[in-house]
């Protein structure tokens, strides 16, 4: 009899792997500015040096990141300035990058321009930028926002993170969705009024943890996927200043075997396509509304008809931001 008490014990002792998502979530609807910090220094690109390109680059490729020089840490474009100026020797440094996960090292050739010298390398360690906030779980106060990755727009690789912040953000202007050209909004940044720290960047959207107070607002019940139907529903969304206001739009079609195109819809608000002609950069991450309960957010829009969108189950976001 003792010999199963403790047995028992230890089963129960065994860590047991659920996700932890509350049943009510905060909606989102708020433009965001967002900006990450890559981990390591992101190679966008190559420009010419008296004429030329250097024939020290091949080693490198965009999309590489850049981590040390001689052994010398760099996470941002001064620090590889300053190490490559203080550590270069005959016109060669030691680079050590990361490629597809992979970390390689190789000696990077430089060139001197007047008593300069330098990579032939267009690099970056932020990117700055818009979107929308999904939900807030009020529980554990995770976020969620924008139902997609991050890229780098030159090489169109999903960025990998190593910091970022979430901020206040204005909405001044919209340019307007056509035929063939999605539009956006444009916005002012209010850097110093932070709401939170993103801790990573996936191809289901960017999460993190909202540090600022809560925003005062309904709750609304998470939807199941076979919740989700064929017709009228809503999205919540910023089109002028702070105001977040809700849009009507029609469901045309559901996927359950799509990672992020789950639900297909129409924008039929005549209000909204007035504004901004349809879906619009920036409008990514607005939450779906559908009989009282959060169903998803908006994630893609058709470029030949900006009427039309794609949006992601908030139960994929809301499984991805507990991991």
């Amino acid at each position: 009899m003792k010999r199963l008490k403790v047995l028992l014990l230890s089963l129960l002792l065994l860590p047991i792997n659920v996700m932890a998502y509350s049943d009510y979530i905060i909606p989102g609807g708020e433009t965001l500015g967002i900006e990450i910090n890559s981990e390591g220094i992101m190679v966008i690109g190559f420009y010419q040096i008296n004429g030329k390109y250097n024939k020290g680059t091949p080693v490198i490729k965009s999309g590489d990141y850049i981590t040390e020089v001689n052994g010398t840490e760099v996470q941002t474009v001064d620090e590889l300035t300053a190490v490559i100026e203080d550590n270069v020797a005959d016109g060669i440094v030691e680079v050590t990058f990361k490629r597809n996960g992979k970390v390689k090292t190789s000696e990077l050739e430089l060139i001197k321009d007047g008593d300069i010298y330098k990579t032939g390398l267009y690099v970056k360690d932020s990117i700055t930028g818009i979107g929308t906030l999904s939900y807030i779980d009020p529980e554990t106060k995770v976020f969620g926002a924008l139902g997609h990755e991050i890229v780098e727009s030159n090489t169109n690789e999903l960025v990998e993170i190593r910091s970022g912040i979430i901020f206040r953000n204005y909405i001044t202007s919209i340019d307007k969705s056509a035929s063939g050209v999605p539009g956006s909004k444009n916005a002012k940044f209010y850097y110093e009024t932070t709401y939170g720290k993103i801790l990573k960047n996936t191809n289901v959207g960017i999460y993190g943890i909202y540090e600022s107070a809560l925003p005062n607002k309904e709750l609304y019940e998470v939807a199941e996927p076979n919740e989700v139907s064929i017709g009228p529903a809503t999205i919540y969304t910023v089109l002028d200043g702070e105001e977040i206001n809700e849009y009507s739009i029609d469901i045309t079609a559901i996927s359950e075997t799509s990672d992020i195109k789950n639900i297909s819809f129409i924008i039929d608000d005549e209000e909204l396509l007035d504004k901004t002609g349809g879906v619009v950069q920036g409008m990514s991450g607005s939450p779906i509304i559908q009989n009282g309960k959060i169903i998803g957010a908006v994630t893609h829009v058709v470029i030949d008809n900006p009427t039309t969108g794609y949006g992601i189950f908030i139960t994929t976001m809301l499984e991805e931001g507990e991991k």
